[in-house]
């Protein structure tokens, strides 16, 4: 009975902690959205026309990466985070500061992408160890397309 108990225990820090996990990624997309606003908005020089229509692109679909992370999360009985002061609190990327320039821009969205990357490849894990084949899935595609946007924006770069 002790080991049933705590393999009860056990599963349920595994998908608490992958609640969270997912409660991260609400964060962080909601920020990024925020961010690429910003970016699309303030965006200046010879590159303004590919950028500001990129930006508007990125945060239509940072929107869906969003949306459907927060219904997964409510799909499996947790509680996603919806206000601007649970997305600061829980977020791993920074807000804009809204004096980069237009490399600084790009740049800020590789590392931000980066990072949202190798948290989805702890998410990939969490989800696979707990059961959670969807979840597991939605992150693979989610990781995909931000590897691909990484590579372009580093071309963009050169």
């Amino acid at each position: 009975m002790a080991k049933t108990t705590s393999g009860k225990s056990a599963g349920k820090t595994k998908n608490s902690s992958l609640e969270q996990l997912l409660n991260q990624q609400v964060a962080n997309f909601n920020v990024l959205y925020v961010k690429l606003h910003n970016y699309h908005w303030y965006v200046t020089g010879e590159q303004f026309f590919s950028l500001h229509v990129k930006f508007e692109e990125l945060y239509d679909e940072v929107t869906l990466k969003m949306d459907e992370v927060a219904e997964r999360l409510l799909s499996i009985k947790g509680k996603p985070a919806a206000t601007m002061k649970e997305y600061l609190e829980l977020a791993t990327v920074q807000e804009a500061s809204g004096n980069e320039d237009t490399r600084g821009m790009v740049q800020a969205l590789i590392e931000d992408f980066a990072t949202v990357s190798e948290e989805l490849t702890e998410g990939i894990e969490m989800a696979e160890e707990a059961g959670d084949a969807p979840t597991a899935d939605m992150f693979t595609g989610f990781k995909a397309d931000l590897e691909k946007h990484m590579w372009m924006l580093r071309s963009f770069l050169g």
